[in-house]
Order: C-alpha cells, then structure tokens, then sequence
C-alpha cells in the first residue's frame, strides 16, 4: 500500500465499524460484506470486485494488530497536517519527501503472481480472483527512528476450493521476481482467515527483517457438504416408507467412500444423525459427519397409488401435527 494510503482512506468506514471496534467486530464486520462482494458471487460485476479488494485491504491493517495501532497513528498526524505533493506548487518538499524513507521510498510496491503445484483448482492461486493475474500490494507504515525498520507487508488473497481448504495442501508461490515460496495451507483453514507467512514479504530498506506475506482465503461452497466447525453437514433424502419403516442407506463422506447408516423406524425430517470422525481433520481435533434426513415427497401419484394412499391416511389416528404448534402460538400472542 503506497504511504499516501495511510491518510486517504478510511478502513474503520469501509468496514462499517467504529475506531474503538474490537477485533470479533471488525472480524465480522469483514465477513459479512466480504460474503455480500466475494466475486464468486458477483461473477461480471467490476464494482463489486474492487469493493472486495478495498474491504481485504482494511481487514487487512486493522486486524493486525501491530498495523493497526501504526495505521491509527499515522492517521492522526495527517489530521493535524497538511502534505501536498512534490512539483504542486507551495515550497519544497511533501508527502513523498517526508514519508519516502520511511517507507523505503517511491510509489508502489512489488506485486505477485502466484501459481500451483500439483493437482487441485486454484483459481490461479492469489492473482485470477481480481481478472488481472497479479494481484497483492505491499503495506507498510511508521515504525520510528533508532533502529532498522521491518520490510513492508505483503496482502493478498485467493479463492481455495473446499477439498483443498477442508484437508490442506501444499502450494507454491511465485513473485513477480521469479522468487518461489512454498506454502502449506494447513488442513481445516475456514472462509475468511488468515495465514501470514512471515520473513517472505518485501526486504527492508536498512537491514532489518523482511515484512511478511498476509494471506486472506476465501472458500468456495461444496454441492454436498458445508462446515459446521470441525463437522461437515450433509443433508440426505430418504423416502417415506424409508422414514416411517426405517431402513439402511449410504451417506457420501468428503473424498471418501459412502458409509453405511441406519435409519430408524419413524425417523422424522430434520433429525440429525452422527457419523464419528469423519469431519474435518486438523492439528486441534477431529469432527464428525452429520447427515441431516431430509423426507422426500413424490411429486407426482399415480391414480393407484393415489387411491391407496388415502386408504392408508383413513387407517391413521384421527391427530393433528400442528396442534401443540397453535397452542404454543396463542399462548406466546
């Protein structure tokens, strides 16, 4: 991020938050207009595109929380000053001139481009989630006089698909310097986090460490399976006669072969049964499968079955479902 960005944009109002706001607020904050603006979801749509790189950017600074207290600094002394760049008129010197060094000089940054190793869709890992294949500025900001300063930072993000970010991989990176950097996307990353590779960002400009590399991840949804922390949720249909006599089904697991399970005998639609450990498996624990019974309904009868079906209904106890739902209602009006 060049120097100037520091004063002119406001990240705590792109993410819609106060100056005092947490970091669970501003974490949410982030999420939520992130999931609104994500490309997958605005797929043609460049302003919801650059909104989503401008929220990833102030997410960026402000739940760092080193960044963040630079970044509020900074932004104070701006409102207390006025900087007018080299060559406008007015005297000698400007921004440039007063912040260059400290942010090791000029405009810009190096960008990234970034490529796979081995199997899996990337989207062209940290560059093709914007259109442009290079995507990922430096960031950097005030860190004082008296000793060498760190290297700028490096933001960037990527769209991982499910499997992927479900049971981590090992990627490569590649700067637009012909650098490579070998990541590994550690098993379980969620929609939204963070991982800083640290040292592999921009060198410092007097000899101190190098920034880092701050990476955001986006997941892509799965048709079957969704994570429910460390439990994947999958939802399955089951036929009437299957629910109400019970049964035996075959119920799909994430890269793996379908795993047997039992339907009870007057199962109802939305109970939820447990297949153990075969959720996400990480460093910090293992979850579960759970398989969310869905009753199918036909959707067409035949006059046969139509006529038999009602013979069966006039066979039932004469009872009314919704009935403890009514009363529950007017009791609560």
């Amino acid at each position: 991020m060049a120097s100037q960005d520091w004063f002119d944009k406001d990240f705590y109002a792109i993410l819609g938050v106060s100056k005092d706001a947490s970091d669970a607020d501003i974490k949410k904050a982030y999420r939520k207009l992130a999931r609104k603006y994500h490309p997958d979801q605005n797929q043609g749509d460049a302003a919801a595109e650059a909104k989503f790189k401008e929220l990833s950017e102030a997410h960026s600074v402000l739940s760092d929380a080193e960044e963040r207290k630079e970044y509020d600094a900074i932004r104070a002394m701006g409102s207390g000053a006025r900087f007018t760049a080299p060559g406008a008129g007015g005297g000698a010197g400007g921004f440039e001139d007063v912040f260059g060094t400290m942010f090791g000089g000029g405009r810009g940054g190096p960008q990234y481009t970034y490529r796979q190793s081995g199997g899996g869709d990337y989207d062209d890992l940290l560059g093709g989630l914007f259109g442009s294949g290079r995507f990922g500025q430096t960031t950097g900001g005030y860190r004082g006089y008296g000793g060498p300063t760190k290297g700028r930072d490096v933001t960037a993000s990527t769209t991982l698909d499910f499997v992927t970010a479900t049971k981590g991989d090992r990627i490569t990176l590649q700067t637009s310097e012909g650098r490579e950097i070998t990541v590994n996307v550690p098993a379980g990353v969620a929609d939204g986090q963070k991982i800083r590779l640290r040292g592999k960002g921009h060198q410092s400009p007097d000899g101190g460490e190098p920034g880092d590399i701050v990476l955001t991840v986006a997941v892509r949804k799965h048709p079957v399976f969704e994570r429910d922390g460390l439990n994947l949720r999958v939802t399955v249909p089951v036929t009437f006669s299957e629910a109400a006599l019970g049964a035996t089904i075959q119920v799909p697991t994430l890269g793996g072969e379908p795993v047997k399970l039992k339907i009870s005998p007057g199962t109802p639609s939305g109970r939820v049964l447990r297949v153990k450990g075969r959720g996400v498996h990480t460093s910090k624990g293992t979850g579960d499968l759970l398989a969310v019974v869905q009753v199918a309904v036909p959707s067409h009868l035949s006059k046969d079955a139509e006529e038999k079906l009602r013979d069966f209904v006039a066979e039932l106890p004469e009872a009314n479902p919704r009935d403890d739902l009514l009363a529950k209602a007017r009791g609560s009006a």
